[in-house]
């Protein structure tokens, strides 16, 4: 993999998500897309460093260009965990400041880092030193009662000091308290023009917009406007084929036919032959595989096919395959 592989991906990626995008995941959204950038879910620098649950970072050679994301505030364990990470392969360590989850502002990490800029720079700093894959930062545009206008300029300020050449800002303010992480994923309202004006204050800076894009051709328009990349997130997971297949030659240029839904669940199948050879179940990789036709006709019953049998004992390729058939049935 090319030293550079990431950045020129990170025109395109899709975003770290808790619970969705592990290695099934991913594999699935690298044959729907050659090019855009992959990320891990959330690992923290403690369970690699203190809990040795180096099976975190357990990936496939075909996900690349992929990114690790960790989760942690203190600079030595996270160098530790950078390199761990560089050892298993990434291409890019990225250091989670956006999370606003209890369970992560307990472990002082997160969105909560966000009032901590010299912390983040002193992270990122010990991390850009203690191995050679690129460091890039994961933002909010601030949190509670933070003014974004003075607060992010400042943080991107710290990070770009520390040598951070990469970042990806969600355009929402993250509230700690009183809002979920659900609800602080849609209540906060979008700033895009906040994020473009940072691209004016750091030119340097690949900025790469994150929060509400839910089409390429939004994507697009960022782009066009000036900005270095686009992070989809929910929409990548729940309609892929909508995301991702026509991204290679939409957002990067890339000749060639677009993917299709059906061809790659073919592809799938030998993955998944593999995956149950070694102890694992169906539904394990079908749960990312569900919203593949969303909108379709024949998508309900591909949905309930799969959603009820891949579960059961014994279930194989040959229930993927009873799915796919009510879509060809259906075209």
């Amino acid at each position: 993999m090319a030293v550079n592989a990431a950045p020129k991906a990170a025109r395109l990626s899709v975003a770290p998500m808790m619970d969705w995008t592990d290695r099934h995941c991913r594999y699935l959204h690298r044959l729907l897309s050659r090019q855009t950038l992959l990320y891990t879910e959330m690992v923290t620098a403690p369970a690699l460093v203190r809990g040795g649950a180096l099976h975190l970072l357990e990936h496939s050679p075909e996900e690349h260009p992929v990114a690790l994301q960790l989760g942690g505030s203190d600079p030595s364990e996270l160098a530790q965990a950078a390199r761990l990470g560089a050892q298993a392969g990434y291409d890019e360590i990225n250091l989670n400041v956006g999370c606003p989850s209890d369970r992560v502002q307990s472990g002082t990490f997160g969105a909560v880092l966000m009032k901590e800029p010299a912390l983040v720079a002193e992270c990122c700093a010990a991390m850009i030193a203690a191995q050679p894959v690129e460091v890039t930062v994961k933002c909010r545009i601030g949190v509670d009662d933070q003014d974004p206008e003075q607060v992010l300029p400042e943080f991107l300020a710290h990070i770009v000091a520390a040598g951070v050449e990469r970042v990806t800002i969600h355009a929402r303010k993250a509230w700690l308290q009183g809002l979920s992480p659900k609800e602080n994923r849609d209540i906060p309202p979008l700033d895009y023009d906040l994020v473009h004006r940072m691209k004016g204050l750091f030119p340097n800076l690949h900025i790469s917009l994150n929060g509400g894009v839910t089409t390429l051709a939004q994507a697009q328009a960022a782009l066009q406007g000036g900005l270095d990349g686009v992070m989809v997130g929910r929409a990548a997971y729940h309609q892929p084929a909508d995301i991702l297949c026509a991204a290679d030659r939409v957002i990067f240029g890339a000749g060639g036919p677009d993917s299709t839904p059906e061809a790659v669940v073919y592809a799938m199948l030998p993955y998944i032959e593999r995956h149950l050879s070694q102890g694992g179940k169906l539904n394990q990789i079908t749960r990312h595989m569900l919203g593949l036709f969303a909108g379709r006709p024949g998508a309900r019953a591909w949905r309930r096919i799969l959603s009820e049998g891949a579960a059961q004992p014994g279930a194989g390729p040959a229930l993927v395959q009873k799915a796919l058939n009510q879509i060809t049935c259906a075209a």
